[in-house]
């Protein structure tokens, strides 16, 4: 019998195929961060800020140039699945990727800047103390430059999140974008104690995301046999097993990846966050971040759970109309711009499951638009908090932006018209995009929450006029605060945040062709 075992032959592993043009865009990322880590362990280090700068943004722009060229040439319009069917390269997935891409070059020239704070936004040494002689010998020569591997894998995990076509493959995806986020959120040159403890709130606040996910994904595991998305909606569609298991697994699911998304009434220390960040990563975060986030949303609830939308639909109306009553009426109480920017991202979330709930083709092309809009308006929007400064840094008090069209007319006018785009008002792309979201929610029968969600925009506009009468119609204090002249690589984010806010408001049909050219492949 020993002899037939060891005479018999092996049975050959099959290898999973890999498609990998499509998958390119995600490999250059990834294989830039590693070859960032190896950067800071072998460059001198005066050298190494360079280094890291550009590697980052050659390999971002070459991960894009990669997508541009798979996207317009031999992209299947059905899209692809690959690595055993884990990861899909469909048309949103594309949307997607090059939204994220785009914001992301934008952020690392923010976070690249060292001429609004000499040094740079990013403390070198976290034991050192603000005003003491290192602090000041720091300061004077180079900034930390492990925030740039950190950035890129944050930024290969939302493109692996975004495309996943399983819930195993969407988790580890979602530790590795949000690990190096953690660490970012606690590197401020100033307010570091506050950093800190944004870092520590933020690191709470994903492993609560992450324990509903993974529970989550436990039960739809014992109810399907399977994590991906396809065998959970054909296991959903007809199925002899206990609902209990699918609709308790999909309840702890969505409530992790609403977590992620800061909608209320998840977003637990979201505005501690934004504010005690460095206003750099901040920015990365808001943008970057709430895209892959409803992305993951987007792909789950219309492949694995449409089949059952009579059932949830309603729980994520009420989840909607909170999340945009909390954005809306603790806006208007706050007093830090950057926390005022964070209570208006939770109504905006209210806005987007507003899209992602419609379930039609035109709610998915339609909440792709606005997450394109929305990011790149608020990319602009911290690249002008981060502008206006006093002594001790930057100087977010609404006080200190009072009469600010006074002290610099351009910076505040930029401001305003970045305001009036989170507003929705016409000619920005935030009207278009509420626009289109709204009216696919109404052709998909949910008036009542279209109307709720226009009620809820015209509060939501208030506190962003209140900003704006503040700018212009009061006196600025003796001892305000300065507007610093923007480094390039601030002035580049403002600019490319601005352009594509007004671009997107005045001829938006090529981006929204694009968002809806084509559905999920699984």
């Amino acid at each position: 019998m020993l002899d037939i075992l060891l005479t018999q032959a092996p049975t050959p592993i099959a290898t999973p195929s890999v498609d990998y043009p499509a998958v390119l865009p995600v490999l250059i990322v990834f294989g830039a961060a590693c070859v960032s880590v190896l950067v800071e362990a072998f460059a001198a280090k005066r050298s190494r800020f360079g280094i890291q700068v550009g590697l980052s943004l050659l390999a971002i722009i070459g991960a894009g140039v990669a997508l541009i060229v798979y996207a317009t040439g031999n992209a299947p319009a059905a899209g692809v699945t690959t690595f055993s069917k884990s990861i899909s390269i469909d048309r949103p997935a594309l949307f997607l990727w090059g939204t994220l891409l785009a914001l992301a070059f934008g952020a690392v020239l923010l976070i690249s800047d060292r001429v609004v704070e000499p040094g740079g936004a990013l403390v070198a040494q976290a034991g050192i103390r603000p005003g003491t002689v290192q602090d000041r010998a720091q300061t004077a020569t180079v900034m930390q430059t492990e925030v740039f591997p950190l950035t890129l894998f944050a930024l290969g995990g939302m493109m692996a999140f975004c495309a996943a076509n399983d819930l195993l493959t969407m988790f580890i995806a979602l530790e590795v974008l949000s690990l190096p986020l953690y660490l970012m959120c606690g590197l401020a040159r100033r307010r570091r104690l506050l950093s800190q403890e944004a870092a520590v709130k933020y690191f709470l606040l994903g492993a609560f995301s992450s324990a509903f996910f993974l529970y989550g994904l436990a039960l739809l595991y014992g109810y399907a046999n399977s994590v991906k998305l396809g065998d959970i909606a054909n296991a959903a569609a007809g199925s002899d097993r206990s609902d209990t298991l699918l609709f308790a697994g999909l309840g702890l699911l969505v409530v992790g990846l609403l977590f992620k998304g800061s909608v209320g009434p998840f977003h637990t220390w979201t505005p501690d966050v934004y504010q005690g960040a460095p206003t750099p990563v901040t920015a990365f975060m808001a943008a970057c971040t709430k895209v892959a986030a409803f992305g993951g949303i987007l792909r789950v609830l219309s492949v694995a759970f449409s089949s059952t939308s009579w059932e949830w639909r309603g729980v994520l109306w009420a989840v909607a109309i909170i999340s945009m009553v909390i954005g809306a009426v603790l806006g208007l109480t706050q007093t830090d711009v950057k926390r005022m920017v964070a209570y208006s991202s939770i109504a905006h979330a209210g806005f987007l499951l507003v899209g992602a709930i419609a379930m039609t083709k035109d709610g998915l092309s339609s909440t792709l638009f606005y997450l394109l809009a929305y990011g790149f308006t608020t990319l602009a929007a911290f690249g002008v908090i981060s502008l206006v400064r006093d002594s001790s840094g930057e100087a977010t008090h609404l006080s200190a932006w009072a009469g600010l069209a006074k002290r610099s007319p351009l910076v505040a006018g930029v401001f305003t018209f970045l305001l009036l785009a989170l507003a929705g008002i016409p000619l920005t792309s935030g009207f278009v995009g509420k626009f289109v979201v709204f009216s696919a929610a109404l052709s998909d029968g949910m008036a009542p929450l279209v109307v709720v969600a226009l009620v809820f925009s015209a509060v939501a506009a208030f506190f962003y006029l209140r900003v704006i009468v503040l700018m212009y119609f009061s006196e600025p204090a003796a001892d305000g605060p300065s507007v610093s002249v923007p480094g390039f690589g601030t002035g580049t984010a403002i600019f490319l945040g601005t352009g594509v806010t007004l671009v997107l408001g005045l001829v938006p049909a090529f981006a929204l062709g694009w968002a809806g050219s084509g559905g999920f492949a699984f």
